[in-house]
């Protein structure tokens, strides 16, 4: 069974948004979604000031299966980049919920749309 931390959003495509810090929030994708693509070997990440609408593709994880499109989970601004996965993408793989985060974005809409646990455990059943 895939690690779900209670204290994060959820998406049905498998990312998940952390506790604010500061001005924005941690963005990733979950402990399924890095099992289901097996190895990471590379991350392509958005620039720093790139905005997003929800749902929007603003990365690509690519593994030693497939590609697969990180898609925006909420609406807003890049404010950083998590760059030990230029060096490190396994890190992904290693720790989904910690220094394999992607992203730290300022939402510019409530997090209402995302999924708790409870409901993002059930969508994989």
């Amino acid at each position: 069974m895939s690690e779900i931390p209670d204290n994060l959003g959820y998406t049905k495509d498998h990312e998940w948004v952390g506790q604010d810090e500061g001005n924005g929030v941690k963005v990733g994708i979950t402990d399924y979604a890095q099992d289901s693509l097996s190895d990471v070997v590379f991350v392509e990440l958005p620039n720093v000031g790139d905005e997003y609408q929800r749902g929007e593709v603003m990365a690509v994880a690519e593994s030693v299966k497939a590609a697969s499109d990180i898609y925006a989970p909420i609406s807003g601004k890049i404010l950083a980049v998590n760059e030990k996965l230029e060096e490190s993408p396994e890190l992904v793989n290693e720790s989904p919920y910690g220094s394999g985060w992607m992203v730290l974005m300022k939402p510019s809409e409530d997090r209402s749309a995302l999924l708790d646990s409870d409901s993002y455990k059930n969508s994989l059943d």
